[in-house]
């Protein structure tokens, strides 16, 4: 009976998360950084493990995004939307970098289900999420929400996204960047 319960819930939980793919399930959030400001540093393990340092990527343009849950419906579109469009963004000096609270053994599984090309960091800590101002509780879970930080090649802050469209948020970013890029 306890199974059957816990699997319900489960089911529940992915059904909810899986619903923001099409609009957001949370209150426009509240990001703890701005626009204009230094990105704080951070260093965290990536699906293998690796630590990944913010600092060490300067020179290039960081497109960090945070989502609520591996392999729920709307992060793993948004994701694989990311894979999809890896190569346009890389073109533009761009590296991806997906953000959650789930641990680095998940990420493995969830990067290597979908073919991930690009790193996912494991803040089951709530580091990074907490440092952002991302972090959230929803049904009794603390979880990243759904939203992206742009950086500039200095480390600094260029754009907030406080709420994402899942599916078509790669090619936003890819034509924000070429719009920054070309100065506007």
């Amino acid at each position: 009976m306890k199974k059957l319960i816990l699997g319900v819930s489960l089911l529940i939980v992915v059904a909810v998360l899986g619903i923001s793919e099409t609009r957001p399930v949370f209150a426009e959030p509240v990001f703890a950084v701005r626009e204009g400001e230094p990105a704080p540093d951070f260093t965290l393990p990536d699906q293998e493990g690796k630590p990944v340092t913010l600092s060490a990527l300067r020179g290039k343009w960081v497109v960090l995004y945070f989502y609520p849950k591996d392999d729920t419906p709307g992060c793993t579109k948004e994701a694989c939307s990311f894979r999809d469009n890896i190569v346009a963004i890389q073109h533009l000096n761009a590296t991806v970098l997906g953000v959650s609270v789930d641990s680095v053994a998940s990420h493995k599984k969830f990067s290597d289900k979908h073919n991930l090309n690009f790193q996912i960091l494991a803040d089951d800590q709530f580091k990074v999420t907490r440092q952002y101002g991302t972090l959230t509780r929803f049904m009794g879970m603390s979880i990243a929400r759904r939203s992206t930080v742009l950086i500039d090649p200095k480390g600094t802050i260029r754009k907030l996204f406080p709420s994402v469209e899942p599916e078509d948020h790669a090619r936003e970013i890819h034509q924000v960047l070429k719009t920054l890029q070309a100065g506007g």
